[in-house]
């Protein structure tokens, strides 16, 4: 894998896609706008998937797109050799062991046996909101957004952990993304690179999410719901 794959030595705008059966009939037109756009790859995953074309969509995502694909499992069901590397996270806002051990236990034969670079990150879901598909999914609550502390606490654990990234989450569906004052704080207090996703949908916050310090910003609802390459572009800086 390149080294760079993942690189945060500049700012990256990562596209999502949920490799469901509810995406089947845009997914065409969405890798394709996606390509033509000015993305530094694709995350690849979703909190469930209602049937068993999972390693036929990725397939199909690897196949056409020009980007580097990075699969981003909802559960150790998706892994596949069809993706360029999987980012390998721990819930560790949570508690359930589920998500913080058990599934990476799971699919951690399955990664060696595939030779897929890991890109390892602590996952941290923060928010106010009970009914995005993680909390549903994980049955974990997120962590208060205004607990600074509390969030960097989890963060430097990461940190400490040796792992490489620390993902914000504010979950699929948020009606508004990480706070920008929050990724600034972590950003003075922490010594790697951060990604945020969740909620973000138009130009001027994602801008923000910049400016504060964010090496990484995740789009994913807003790219389903308008896949067309002229929306896409505008959205972008």
């Amino acid at each position: 894998m390149d080294k760079n794959l993942l690189d945060s030595s500049k700012f990256n705008v990562l596209a999502l896609i949920d490799p469901d059966q509810k995406n089947d009939n845009i997914l065409d037109e969405l890798i394709q706008s996606i390509n033509s756009n000015n993305f530094s790859g694709i995350l690849v995953g979703g909190s469930s998937i209602a049937d068993n074309q999972f390693h036929n969509r990725i397939k199909k995502i690897k196949d056409k797109s020009t980007k580097p694909i990075i699969i981003f499992p909802g559960s150790s069901e998706q892994i596949s050799q069809h993706a360029d590397a999987i980012l390998f996270t721990s819930l560790l806002s949570g508690r359930n062991p589920k998500y913080l051990i058990e599934e990476q236990v799971k699919g951690a034969k399955l990664i060696k046996q595939y030779s897929l670079p890991v890109i390892s990150a602590g996952y941290i879901l923060v928010g106010t909101s009970l009914n995005t598909s993680v909390v549903s999914i994980s049955q974990t609550e997120p962590i208060d957004p205004n607990d600074y502390e509390n969030i960097l606490n989890h963060s430097l654990v990461a940190q400490y952990f040796g792992m490489k990234y620390i993902y914000l989450e504010h979950g699929s569906g948020a009606n508004n993304p990480i706070d920008s004052n929050l990724v600034k704080f972590l950003k003075k207090n922490i010594n790697i690179p951060i990604i945020v996703g969740g909620g973000i949908t138009k130009k001027d916050e994602i801008i923000d999410l910049q400016s504060a310090g964010a090496d990484f910003v995740v789009i994913s609802t807003i790219l389903e719901q308008n896949p067309n390459f002229d929306f896409i572009n505008a959205i972008l800086p």
